[in-house]
């Protein structure tokens, strides 16, 4: 009995440890795969629904579709885009200008947005100094920016990336600002303690503190950068999809408009994909958060 004990005591040990925790992670990767299929039938009876019930009301003739337009007309919209081209050029070139502008005014804005941010949340007296007009120029509708731009600078693309710029930089510079504004002062004061310098201290704490705030705000910085440059293509443009968008709505044809909708709609898609790689990258450092490793 002793021996047999003590044979199979250890075994239960190793083996049995082992054996729990392999078991553990193939549930919870069971888990994981059962949680991301639901999520997407989710996904997919959602598409089904609202594109059948728009298809079918449009069909019956509950909802008008010379107004609200029609799935089965939107990818035909599609369909002669990408065939046929526009009036003003193929849709890859109309596509390629406002992506363009889109991107050029994300850089500015963002570049603009983090270094104000970052200068206004370390000094105080900066802070209080320059708030107001921060709060002011914030206020202004961004419709009349673009108006200004455009009578300014014309219908080239230089009115569409200040106007892109302008709404990232907003959302780009208060979540740096309050990124830095979150900073531990005590970690602050303990670096300072050990000799570290003012730029040490924003390149080694205070910097990296704020960057998740600041990548946060980049995955809304792009589709304000979508928004900015078509705003100023109906305003004013000689290309661009917000021109098509302008020229469909003067045509009373909204599968056109819904069509350049669709389209923006996958490009906001994928560079929201490419945002969330660079926020792996640039945060790898970060624990994961409680809905990131949350198991449903």
């Amino acid at each position: 009995m002793t021996t047999l004990l003590q044979h199979e005591v250890p075994a239960v040990g190793r083996d049995g440890s082992a054996d729990s925790e392999a078991s553990i992670r193939a549930r919870a990767k069971r888990d994981r795969n059962r949680r991301t299929t639901l999520v997407w039938i989710g996904r997919a009876i959602v598409v089904v629904v609202v594109i059948g019930g728009w298809q079918l009301f449009t069909a019956v003739g509950w909802v008008d579709k010379f107004f609200f337009g029609q799935p089965s007309g939107i990818w035909n919209a599609l369909v002669t885009l990408f065939t046929q081209g526009t009036a003003f050029g193929s849709i890859w070139e109309n596509l390629w200008v406002t992506v363009q502008e889109a991107l050029l005014g994300m850089l500015l804005g963002t570049v603009a947005g983090i270094i104000l941010g970052i200068l206004l949340g370390s000094n105080r007296y900066l802070s209080d100094v320059l708030s107001p007009y921060i709060k002011i120029l914030n206020s202004i509708p961004r419709i009349v920016l673009g108006s200004i731009f455009i009578v300014a600078f014309g219908l080239g693309i230089f009115p569409k990336i200040l106007l892109a710029a302008v709404l990232v930089f907003f959302a780009v510079f208060f979540n740096a600002y309050q990124g830095v504004r979150e900073v531990d002062p005590g970690l602050v004061a303990n670096v300072r303690v050990l000799g570290a310098s003012r730029l040490q201290v924003a390149r080694h704490v205070t910097i990296p503190s704020a960057m998740t705030w600041i990548i946060a705000s980049l995955h809304t910085a792009f589709g304000f950068a979508i928004i900015g440059a078509l705003v100023a293509e109906v305003l004013g443009a000689t290309q661009g999809i917000g021109l098509l968008i302008s020229q469909a709505q003067g045509h009373f044809d909204p599968d056109t408009v819904f069509a350049c909708m669709v389209i923006m709609a996958v490009v906001t898609l994928g560079a929201e994909y490419l945002i969330s790689l660079l926020e792996r990258v640039v945060l790898k450092w970060r624990p994961p958060s409680r809905s990131e490793s949350q198991v449903v």
